[in-house]
């Protein structure tokens, strides 16, 4: 099957995001999948299953319906297509996914501490985070409980596994999926450093977000 025209322009953008998630040390190889919406809000183009997320090609590339039928591109779409469906589900103004596997994101919360957010970019970007326990790629039971976190943040870690950014765009999602990484490895730095509390002021962060 081929890819429709309206996602076209989206797996160009997909592609840029696979080569700097990878370069940047937010995926290693396979390991992750970005989706977008498609501009008639039923469908998404997602990354096929197995692909290298620095070697995308337009033919690496599914559309998924909404109802998770494969209407287009590779029949093969990414085992965790259901999290980008449920997500989708849950969330109509979200335009864009982006499923990665951080290092420091997933360890700080595996060592049991929260990732907090500790400057401007954290606070504006990520804003809030939520949190899975662990279930088996691919399943039910993660798609269903990261898109209920989704139903309050923008940014879910999902324990020993990774995380998803979610966004209005593609360029929003990976934004986020940047900024909480870097929050994660502040976290992790501060921790080293025997400091357990530093954050982004609370009266700063209400205006921010209230402004």
């Amino acid at each position: 099957m081929t890819l429709p025209h309206d996602a076209l322009a989206l797996v160009d953008e997909l592609m840029v995001v696979g080569s700097n998630a990878v370069q940047r040390g937010l995926a290693l190889a396979s390991g992750g999948n970005l989706s977008a919406r498609l501009p008639t809000g039923d469908a998404f183009v997602i990354t096929g299953a197995g692909t290298w997320l620095d070697r995308l090609a337009p033919e690496h590339f599914a559309v998924v319906s909404l109802s998770g039928e494969v209407i287009g591109g590779s029949l093969n779409p990414s085992s965790e297509w259901k999290l980008h469906q449920r997500s989708y589900q849950t969330r109509p103004d979200v335009n864009a996914v982006v499923h990665v596997h951080p290092q420091h994101a997933v360890l700080v919360d595996a060592l049991g501490h929260d990732v907090r957010l500790i400057t401007l970019d954290h606070a504006f970007y990520v804003q809030s985070i939520g949190v899975t326990p662990f279930y088996p790629n691919g399943s039910d039971e993660l798609a269903d409980t990261a898109a209920e976190q989704a139903r309050e943040h923008n940014c879910v870690i999902m324990s020993h596994h990774g995380c998803s950014a979610l966004g209005d765009s593609v360029e929003m999602a990976f934004r986020r999926a940047l900024n909480l990484e870097e929050a994660a490895t502040a976290t992790y730095r501060a921790l080293a450093l025997g400091d357990a509390t530093s954050a982004f002021p609370r009266e700063a962060f209400a205006a921010l977000h209230h402004a």
